[in-house]
């Protein structure tokens, strides 16, 4: 198989949520919850989750929105292969419902079209000029009036927040070769689109934040 961009994240598929938890807890994962409960539209929404992980999310999305319609991209193979696996466990009565893509934001059809871009723990691991790159791309796949689900590392305050985003990092660097060596500009990327912010909840003594952009 040719080698996907951001697709280092096959070496720690196996562990990452033990890690996340072992580290940060469930602040992760309220932050993803806080993030769904304000901001997922109701009815059918059609959900683009990109970077989605191991699947948990997935059964966040279908549990507030049992007749969503979502696309799953992740451009780990091995994360994607926990995904579905995840999914038929969990999720039998949903799998006609969720599209699972290898890819990136690239690999989506011009012609995609979504009602709420999820990106939970995802734009923090791209340098700055990437990081434009997949938000104009993704934000240029919503309807209008569409919802930008965010969940990720606050802008350090601390100087513990500091260190453990630094540490964060290095390991990750080091594990998966992501290029970006501290937390890039989310919120001005976003604001740039135009997009205003919707607070929804900050965890882990407000490192972790959850918001939602129309």
């Amino acid at each position: 198989m040719p080698y996907l961009p951001d697709s280092g994240f096959d070496f720690v598929a196996s562990f990452y949520d033990p890690l996340a938890r072992l580290v940060y807890g469930r602040s992760l994962q309220r932050a993803q919850q806080a993030a769904l409960y304000t901001g997922l539209p109701d009815g059918l929404p059609h959900v683009l989750i990109i970077g989605g992980g191991t699947g948990w999310v997935l059964g966040q999305v279908l549990r507030l929105q049992p007749k969503a319609r979502v696309v799953y991209v992740e451009a780990s193979a091995r994360m994607l292969a926990r995904s579905k696996a995840w999914a038929r466990r969990h999720l039998p009565q949903h799998l006609g419902q969720i599209e699972f893509r290898l890819g990136t934001e690239a690999s989506l059809p011009p012609s995609s079209c979504f009602d709420a871009v999820v990106t939970f723990f995802f734009l923090d691991l791209f340098e700055p000029v990437r990081l434009r790159s997949i938000t104009e791309r993704l934000g240029s796949l919503l309807t209008p009036g569409g919802r930008w689900l965010l969940a990720d590392f606050a802008r350090p305050r601390t100087w513990w927040q500091h260190v453990l985003l630094t540490l964060m990092y290095w390991f990750f660097g080091l594990t998966t070769g992501i290029r970006a060596r501290r937390r890039p500009p989310i919120e001005d990327e976003l604001a740039r689109l135009g997009r205003v912010s919707t607070p929804a909840g900050q965890f882990f003594g407000g490192m972790v934040a959850a918001s939602v952009w129309r």
